[in-house]
């Protein structure tokens, strides 16, 4: 799951001022195929800095961003800069590709005490415009003066070194999540795409790039960018999939890492065919949420008078699509449109609309229309880097029957979504076997890891924040808040959470084990 850009999930982020909250996702307001089904769970003090770092930063060669990362960061100003790494580190004197950073300087040297690298989430999600979002949405300026802001793309993403799968808005994969099987029959048809999808990426990856973009590359990627910017140690702040990337350096590298804060967690250094299973945990503890909200505005949207009614009126419209889709919306898709829009409270009103016109005996809006038009998709790059990073983490199961109980069983206990999350993905296929194991997470290193996590959280429910504080152990605190939403530090509008996480990040002060309750609306 970006800071909003997605997860894990695939989803496009939209930037923190334009979506109100943490990660979420984009969808452009038109139903069917012409969807861009971006998909995010899939899920960003009181010393100067040693003039030796002033100096290493310099030979980097800051230079202007590139003019769609400063239109995109406006009114901030950053500055890039190239940082080259191996391709394949068991081979450092090998092919080279060269990662783009940003930074959102400190503008009060007598108060900067280092580097806080960001991660927006995905995997796949660009962050050369994060620190901008982060400080326009009303980042704290202590922790502005502390610390340079340090956007990355990750290997393979946007401006380093990008791959692509070649996926369109005609073809068979436009999300990251599997769709919605409705029986045995459904898995085995998905088995068949899956396939398909991890042949189409082998025959896209003519620079053997793909094999190569893992968590623990990224995490080494990490160290690389820190030593190019003359740091002994680096902070970090990561959302969604950047908790993972955040662990797995904190778990590779501890003596390097400063403070560490990891903001709505998968549970793990990587996502697996359980962590994505919890993405039907997620949403059936956070479905009630737009079910209150909904049966509260009935008299304007129609859609139940209690949040049992709207639960019901949910499965109406998802099993009368599944008979018969709307101009290419069928029920997966409108599971999955669901899926994305409870990532954030200011998308209910729009998921309500949509129901609205469904609901109707012949739909017709404007942008209820299919889009027939072969084009790659805008999202094709997100989507690669998701496939690539996740297949390669970890060992996924390749037996199609694996699948066909998890989808059986899941969609008995999370009806609203259950067997989308545990259906096939293109990782049953894929053509390499993962390099090496998973980051173990390293429990043994400074007590300096922050995990922050909504108590309803779409793709990475709560209990993610609890794996990670369990694997942890004494390196680590959590602070659970009252709140539903993907996305807690500045993103998620907790008064409690943003004080807590902004003394840490200032003063070093990691909180004890805490409930934040819901601050008043």
């Amino acid at each position: 799951m970006t800071l909003p850009q997605g997860h894990e999930l695939g989803w496009v982020r939209k930037s923190p001022d334009q979506t109100g909250g943490g990660t979420t996702m984009h969808w452009k307001h038109r139903l069917g195929r012409g969807w861009v089904l971006a998909a995010v769970l899939g899920l960003s003090v009181p010393l100067a800095a040693p003039a030796m770092a002033d100096a290493q930063a310099t030979r980097l060669g800051w230079t202007a961003c590139p003019d769609d990362v400063v239109a995109g960061a406006a009114p901030r100003e950053l500055q890039c800069a190239v940082v080259p790494v191996p391709l394949d580190y068991t081979d450092p004197g090998g092919v080279q590709i060269n990662l783009m950073i940003s930074r959102l300087a400190s503008t009060n040297p007598g108060k900067r005490r280092g580097v806080l690298i960001l991660n927006p989430g995905g995997p796949g999600g660009s962050g050369l415009v994060l620190s901008a979002q982060l400080a326009n949405k009303g980042l704290p300026t202590s922790v502005l003066d502390s610390y340079d802001l340090i956007g990355v793309d990750t290997r393979g993403v946007g401006r380093s070194a990008p791959v692509s799968c070649a996926f369109t808005t005609t073809g068979p994969y436009l999300a990251n999540i599997p769709p919605y099987a409705v029986d045995d029959a459904a898995v085995t048809a998905q088995a068949a795409v899956a396939k398909r999808v991890a042949e189409q990426c082998t025959a896209n990856d003519r620079d053997n790039r793909l094999r190569h973009l893992t968590t623990a590359n990224n995490a080494r990627d990490m160290d690389r960018i820190r030593a190019a910017l003359g740091e002994r140690k680096t902070s970090f702040f990561g959302l969604s999939y950047g908790s993972a990337l955040g662990a797995a350096y904190a778990s590779m590298f501890p003596e390097r890492s400063d403070r560490i804060v990891l903001d709505s967690n998968v549970g793990d250094t990587h996502l697996d065919h359980d962590g994505m299973r919890r993405y039907a945990l997620g949403m059936e503890q956070t479905f009630p949420d737009f079910a209150e909200w909904a049966a509260e505005r009935h008299g304007a949207y129609g859609l139940g008078r209690t949040p049992a009614q709207v639960r019901r009126t949910y499965f109406e419209i998802a099993e009368k699509l599944d008979k018969q889709p709307v101009d290419g919306l069928d029920g997966s898709l409108f599971r999955l449109n669901l899926f994305g829009n409870l990532f954030n409270e200011s998308l209910y009103a729009k998921t309500a609309q949509l129901w609205q016109i469904l609901r109707q005996d012949s739909p017709s809006a404007p942008g209820l229309r299919a889009n027939t038009k072969t084009e790659l998709l805008p999202t094709d790059n997100f989507l690669t880097v998701f496939l690539a990073v996740t297949c390669n983490d970890v060992e996924w199961p390749t037996d199609i029957d694996t699948y066909r109980r998890a989808v059986a069983e899941d969609r008995q206990r999370y009806p609203l979504f259950g067997a989308s999350a545990a259906n096939i993905t293109p990782c049953a296929y894929w053509p390499h076997r993962p390099a090496e194991p998973p980051v173990p997470v390293n429990d043994k290193g400074p007590r300096n890891v922050l995990i922050l996590q909504n108590q309803h959280d779409v793709p990475t429910p709560h209990r993610g924040g609890e794996l990670l504080r369990e694997k942890f152990a004494q390196r680590s605190r959590m602070v659970s808040v009252e709140g539903s939403g993907h996305g807690v530090y500045v993103v998620g509008g907790n008064a409690c959470a943003l004080n807590v996480t902004t003394t840490y990040l200032v003063d070093g002060s990691l909180p004890r084990d805490q409930r934040c309750k819901a601050s008043p609306e």
